[in-house]
Formats: C-alpha cells, sequence, structure tokens
C-alpha cells in the first residue's frame, strides 16, 4: 500500500472516530504522512479532502467552540458516511477493499491504531466502535465488483440473476454508470435495459458470476447523472428487537427508536449486515428476543439449536 492511500485510510478513520471536530494541526501532528513544511503539509490535506470527497465521503467543516470564532475542524458524521465508485481504478478499488475488510474486523493497522491512541492522549474523544459497522463487507473472494468495476471503467453492458426479495431469480441486464457503498453493501447503479430506466442492484443478491452482454464503449454515462440522487431508494431493512431494561447496551446503540416499558424495551435496528447483527444478539443471550423480519429471527434461533446441539 502507498503511503498516500494508508494516510488517506488512516485520515477516514481518525475522522470518522472523533467526537468532535479536529484542527488541521491535531491531524497533521498526530496522522502518519503529513510531512514537510507547513505549506507542504497544508497543501497534501487539501489533496487528501479533495481525493475523499470524490469518493464520496463528506467531510464536515465546524468550529470547535460554537461561542468562538476559533480555527476550523473537520470530522465525517458516520451517518453520512458513503463510498461512491465511479472512476476508480481496479488498484484503488483493492486498497478500498482492503480498508474496508480491515474495518469489519476491527483489525486496524498499527498505525491507525497509534493514530486514535495518539488523539486520545491529547484529550480528543474517539470511538472506534463505530466504524465496524459503517464499513461495506467487501470479500476478496467476490469477482462480481471486479467484473463490475471493469464493466463501468470499459462501459461493456453486463448481465446477471437477480434475487428478489422472495428469492426468485430474475435475468437483469445492465448499463452500469456507478457503484456505491452504501451502509455496508455494495450496489450496482445504471440503466435497467429491460425497464429503460435507472435502478439499482445490490451486489450481494446477484446469484451468479455476472457476464458481460455487449461491446465495450457501447454506451455513456449520461451528463447530468448524479449517483446522490439514488440515495433515498437505497431501502434498508430494520429489525425489531426486544430487551430487557438494563441490557444490550451494544445493540442499544445501534437504535434507531427505542420504545421503553417495564418488561420488555422494544428497539428498532437497520440490518446494515445480517450477519454482524446476528452475532451480536446472540452474544446477549436471553437479554435479546428478535421480533422481526423473520429470517433473522429463524436464524437466530436455528443458531441457538445449534449450540444446543452441539454442546447440550
Amino acid at each position: 500500500m502507498s503511503r498516500k492511500n494508508e494516510r488517506l485510510i488512516n485520515l477516514t478513520i481518525a475522522l470518522l472516530a472523533t467526537k468532535r471536530y479536529l484542527t488541521k494541526n491535531e491531524i497533521f501532528r498526530n496522522i502518519e504522512g503529513y510531512e514537510g513544511n507547513v505549506e507542504a503539509k497544508e497543501r497534501m490535506f487539501e489533496r487528501d479532502k479533495d481525493d475523499l470527497r470524490k469518493l464520496g465521503i463528506q467531510i464536515e467543516v465546524g468550529g470547535l467552540d460554537p461561542l468562538f470564532d476559533d480555527e476550523a475542524g473537520y470530522r465525517i458524521r458516520p451517518e453520512s458516511y458513503a463510498l461512491s465508485l465511479r472512476d476508480l481504478t481496479a488498484t484503488q478499488v483493492t486498497l478500498l477493499s482492503l480498508a474496508a475488510q480491515a474495518w469489519q474486523d476491527a483489525a486496524f493497522t498499527d498505525l491507525s491504531e497509534q493514530a486514535l491512541r495518539k488523539f486520545t492522549s491529547i484529550g480528543v474523544d474517539s470511538d472506534s466502535s463505530q466504524i465496524p459497522i459503517l464499513a461495506p463487507r467487501l470479500l476478496g473472494a467476490d469477482e462480481n465488483l471486479r467484473i463490475a468495476l471493469d464493466a463501468l471503467t470499459s462501459l461493456t453492458p453486463i448481465e446477471f440473476e437477480y434475487l428478489s426479495v422472495s428469492g426468485a431469480a430474475q435475468t437483469r441486464r445492465l448499463e452500469i454508470y456507478g457503484i456505491q457503498a452504501r451502509k455496508s453493501h455494495w450496489y450496482l447503479i445504471g440503466k435497467d435495459l429491460e425497464k429503460s430506466a435507472i435502478r439499482n442492484f445490490r451486489l450481494d443478491r446477484i446469484a451468479n458470476e455476472i457476464k458481460s452482454s455487449g461491446r465495450t464503449q457501447s454506451y455513456e454515462i449520461p451528463a447530468d447523472f448524479e449517483i446522490t440522487e439514488l440515495e433515498p431508494t437505497i431501502d434498508t431493512p430494520t429489525a425489531k428487537i426486544q430487551i430487557r431494561p438494563g441490557s444490550g447496551y451494544q445493540l442499544r446503540r445501534l437504535a434507531t427508536a427505542i420504545d421503553t416499558a417495564d418488561e420488555w424495551d422494544l428497539i428498532t435496528i437497520p440490518i446494515f449486515d445480517f450477519e454482524f447483527l446476528k452475532g451480536l444478539i446472540l452474544w446477549h443471550g436471553d437479554n435479546a428476543i428478535v421480533v422481526e423480519p423473520k429470517d433473522l429471527r429463524d436464524s437466530v434461533i436455528a443458531a441457538l439449536q445449534n449450540l444446543v446441539a452441539n454442546h447440550g
């Protein structure tokens, strides 16, 4: 991994983990890779911000104290974090894949851990626990992302079998306009040739290996196409889970809604990563009961039954 890519990853981790705005001086002192005089560091930082924005990562600028006109600071709000792929090379996507997998497994590099420790040591409250839930699961064995990226860069139509919500497979043909990682899933976005309309397709619901279905350079991406306009159409399923009062903190911190009661609290959690959420529910034992959806409830029950069968 190049020093620049490593610096970009560490900068993203730091700006995601911080609970307050970080000044440029704090960033320069604590993130590996910002070297040279002040002007050189400034130029590197401006280029890094531009590179992250091109990937769809929105950096928020704000003051450290709203009552004073002090030095500007920077952070990335977790709820606005997204990666957009359109003009990236296969190498860049591979690097992002490795970074995403590292976040998902909470296995930061020594430099990333060192940067977060430095921020903590100077009084900057950081929370690295929120990073893994945001990172898209990008498994190196999944060739469909690479195939889709090649099709996007070569402007080649593709064909694949796509699983509907009911599990039925349908053949779809697509001219890819963009690829986006949003809330732990990758999406192919483009013109559905059967419906002649812009559609999203979640990568992990493609049932076979993506195949080319036309010539290279056979279409153009409209100049006015904006991938951000499609974000509201990407629906995130939710789970309703009963939690005993006074327990389930790790589940509660992921909740978008909490209804309290005497015996059980009912929380609503977006399902960004099915297996991650299932594992978290199992970890809470009898303090958590899945109400819906049925597939999550059945999967948790099956895992508990296997546990009993194997260990008694």
